[in-house]
């Protein structure tokens, strides 16, 4: 089994886990903006994602040396460890219904208010678990992103009515010839007739329709509450997936008998990784024939047949998968301080949602305010997490 020795090494791991796990969530949002049926591009996601974790598991987790303390993966799978298992396989249920919920929650909430609020509610509730600080300051980085997906929200529908608005009063001139109207004859024949190439603006009136047309989730005129609701769900479960993956790997209940090894971390990967794909799977497979919130419906062959956007889908169930593993990797050498640093992902999400998905723009001033201020007081609270996880009891 192939341990991470140093923490200049392990920190690096969990950088790369940073950014891996910052950038799959944008590569799902793409494909839902560009239309592919969520249910696809799920259960594309979720193949490569355990594949990730089996090639973990027989490479890191097999080479190298062992001990009785610390056997190799192929050597657990074969021991009474039965409790440890139930809690790896609790974990990933958990994680894989947040991922779920979360790729729900991106159309009506955003790629980047949806990662900083779920986020919010883990730090939160492993600040009370663990004893340590930076609770408060999370607990007002989720109260800042609801009011800024509240705000967000009224901006978008005030863009819509304008522009319908200014959809009529053109109407209304289309009725009567403009001063210097090129005849139909210049019409048809092309002849002093000036053309201009009107190109969308992110973040206008236009842009939002058209992606509305596009996208697979219509999102239309949905309360604002709705969103949030799914990111609520979203958050409780992450936040029940690591202290499920502590207790399969540290046994902090003494469910093991006695001088049965605690499961490695490669072991526990796979099959917390196992679990998530089950259900994750499972569930988009029943999603295809009874899909959830009046998306269309779909079929087996319908999905295999459908490579539009595929690679895409399989890459991020890759980064995802890679993102965790380099996570449990860094995590057992760095200690608690660099596993942290982890939950500072939803910043890389933002910044693709800003960068790709021009998220927020031409925005009110009030919601803009908002966000720079539920990420300053997002950061202080991973910052304080970090701080004082070296005074966290065992």
């Amino acid at each position: 089994m192939y341990l991470v020795q140093d923490k200049g090494g392990a920190i690096a791991l969990m950088l790369a886990a940073l950014v891996f796990l910052g950038t799959w969530p944008a590569i799902m949002n793409f494909l839902e903006q560009r239309g592919r049926k969520l249910q696809h591009t799920y259960l594309d996601y979720s193949i490569t994602n355990l594949l990730v974790a089996i090639v973990f598991a027989l490479t890191f987790g097999q080479f190298g040396h062992s001990d009785d303390g610390q056997p190799n993966f192929l050597t657990q799978l074969g021991q009474d460890n039965g409790p440890s298992v139930a809690f790896a396989l609790a974990g990933g249920l958990v994680l894989s219904v947040g991922n779920l919920a979360c790729q729900y929650a991106w159309p009506f909430v955003g790629l980047s208010a949806t990662e900083v609020i779920s986020a919010s509610i883990t730090v939160v509730i492993e600040s009370t678990e663990f004893e340590s600080q930076g609770g408060q300051e999370a607990n007002g980085t989720f109260c800042l992103g609801s009011a800024l997906h509240k705000s967000n929200d009224k901006d978008i529908k005030r863009k819509l009515q304008l522009a319908l608005k200014e959809q009529g009063s053109t109407e209304e001139l289309k009725t009567r010839p403009a001063v210097g109207a090129a005849e139909p004859s210049e019409l048809e024949s092309g002849v002093n007739v000036p053309t201009t190439e009107t190109k969308t603006v992110i973040g206008s009136a236009e842009f939002l329709k058209q992606l509305e047309d596009k996208r697979a989730v219509k999102v239309g005129s949905a309360n604002y509450l709705f969103g949030l609701s799914i990111v609520l769900v979203a958050g409780l479960c992450f936040s029940l997936f690591s202290p499920a993956f502590n207790l399969a790997t540290n046994d902090q209940w003494n469910s093991l008998k006695p001088n049965v090894p605690h499961l490695v971390v490669y072991t526990a990967f796979f099959y917390f990784s196992i679990a998530a794909f089950v259900f994750g799977f499972g569930i988009n497979l029943l999603f295809l024939y009874r899909p959830a919130m009046g998306l269309p419906k779909s079929s087996f062959p319908a999905y295999v047949a459908d490579w539009n956007g595929r690679p895409w889908a399989l890459l991020a169930g890759v980064l995802c998968g890679c993102g965790n593993g380099f996570q449990f990797m860094g995590g057992q050498a760095a200690g608690y301080a660099a596993a942290d640093a982890v939950q500072a992902l939803p910043l890389v999400s933002t910044f693709w949602g800003i960068l790709i998905f021009g998220e927020y723009h031409r925005s009110s001033r009030k919601t803009y305010v908002l966000l720079v201020s539920m990420l300053v007081m997002f950061i202080a609270a991973v910052a304080i997490l970090m701080s004082s996880s070296g005074h966290r009891k065992s």
